[in-house]
C-alpha cells in the first residue's frame, strides 16, 4: 500500500489495553466513527497493524 489511506475506527476504546488507546490516539482517533487520512508509510502501517482490530482502513484514490 502507498499513497494515502482512511483509517475509520469501528470499536470502543473501553477494557483496552493502555498501548492500544495511545496508538489509536496517535492516529488522531477519539470517538467512534472518527476518520482521518494519513501517508502510508512504514510506521503509519504497523500502527494499524497493531490495533487492525478496532479500526476500518481503505486506501483513497
Amino acid at each position: 500500500m502507498s499513497g494515502r489511506i482512511k483509517i475509520k475506527l469501528k470499536h470502543s476504546l473501553i477494557g483496552e489495553k493502555p498501548g492500544h488507546r495511545k496508538t489509536v490516539a496517535a492516529l488522531g482517533l477519539r470517538k467512534i466513527s472518527d476518520t482521518t487520512e494519513k501517508e502510508a508509510n512504514s510506521a503509519i502501517m504497523g500502527m494499524i497493524r497493531k490495533v487492525s482490530h478496532l479500526i476500518e482502513v481503505e486506501e483513497v484514490k
